[in-house]
């Protein structure tokens, strides 16, 4: 490792829709896969990983050491509820090994 820049994170907040809350809802009742939900924490976890990578880079960093995710919800205010997600870790600059 050639120089530690230090801590970097990138975060991504979404929502499903009204319509899509209401059916998760009523699947919820009667058990199955929520893939609605699935997709929703898929989408926000790559928007959140591409945004570390972008806040790394823009630090002059070719690496991220120690990458954790860190997750929540909460309410909008208005009833809706909102998924977190930050992917954080330590931006370096890596340099290859010469044999």
């Amino acid at each position: 490792m050639a120089r530690v820049i230090g801590p970097v994170y990138g975060t991504s907040v979404r929502s499903r829709t009204i319509v899509g809350n209401f059916l998760g809802g009523v699947r919820a009742i009667f058990g199955g896969k929520q893939s609605g939900f699935t997709q929703l924490i898929n989408q926000n976890r790559d928007d959140a990983l591409a945004a570390l990578a972008e806040h790394a880079r823009s630090l002059g960093a070719n690496a991220v050491l120690g990458m954790r995710f860190d997750s929540g919800e909460f309410d909008s205010g208005q009833g809706q509820a909102m998924n977190e997600i930050t992917a954080y870790g330590t931006a370096v600059v890596v340099t290859p090994i010469s044999t």
